[in-house]
């Protein structure tokens, strides 16, 4: 099924991470041409490019905090593929300590903010004003955001306040913003909850918690990376989604943050 995304650029954050690397693996299958975007794990990110070809596929460094880096990241995704027409802010951090606010350092609210929040902010300024310049006429702006960012996460409020932040503040300000230079041009979220992915295996393994989260999703399973990237890729292309802008899709089994199943 041709779904309109062949042949046009999309830049993934953080595609070296699990879901982000099933996001832009997902995006080339369609005939789509990715940058990866990388800050650590060199390796995998360039592995991806290897696998894919650069003639689809090119891993970019960068330190999305660093308002200079973003600004590079998207003129070499410009010089190598031409006009960008999708964005996927997927990079972030998740503090593995529990910690209360009462207990939390200033660098540590500070440092989750700038990394899960303003790199979003640097990323859809840049796109946005590419896509102002090149007169994209159907852009799209896909954010990962999170269940913690809907029902808050005790021990992480610095993530989950990063996450409601563009989930609720900055995708409904954009979602208006972008049409007024682009009237097709449309910004959405995609909300996991529990996913299997590096940075989660260790709560994976843990078989007292697992059962706990299990019994808050009606489905009763953890989602994969490639639930999340079905969904991301839904929303940006304009085939499938064309008339839907300014939605948090959230992909959580059903979650609803209180107990579904019993606990065996």
């Amino acid at each position: 099924m041709d779904i309109g995304i062949a042949d046009r650029t999309v830049v993934v954050t953080g595609a070296s991470g699990g879901i982000g690397f099933d996001i832009a693996s997902l995006f080339a299958q369609q005939g789509s041409n990715v940058v990866a975007q990388y800050h650590n794990n060199r390796e995998r990110a360039h592995q991806l490019e290897h696998d894919l070809g650069r003639q689809r596929c090119l891993a970019v460094a960068a330190d999305l905090t660093d308002e200079t880096a973003v600004e590079n990241l998207f003129q070499t995704s410009l010089q190598h593929f031409g006009p960008i027409q999708h964005l996927v802010c997927n990079a972030g951090i998740w503090p593995p300590h529990h910690t209360p606010i009462v207990d939390m350092q200033l660098e540590q609210w500070q440092n989750t903010l700038n990394v899960n929040l303003t790199s979003v902010f640097l990323c859809c300024r840049t796109f946005l004003r590419q896509t102002r310049e090149q007169r994209i006429h159907d852009p799209s702006i896909v954010f990962v955001g999170s269940t913690a960012g809907i029902f808050g996460e005790a021990g992480h409020a610095d993530y989950a306040s990063a996450k409601s932040g563009f989930i609720y503040g900055l995708m409904n300000s954009l979602k208006n913003e972008i049409v007024r230079f682009s009237p097709q041009g449309r910004v959405n979220t995609v909300s996991p909850g529990w996913v299997l992915t590096p940075m989660t295996r260790k709560f994976a393994e843990d078989k007292s918690a697992m059962r706990e989260a299990l019994a808050t999703i009606a489905l009763n399973k953890v989602a994969t990376t490639a639930d999340i990237a079905n969904a991301v890729l839904f929303l940006s292309s304009s085939k499938l989604s064309g008339h839907i802008t300014g939605q948090n899709l959230v992909v959580s089994g059903g979650m609803e943050g209180r107990l579904l199943n019993p606990v065996h």
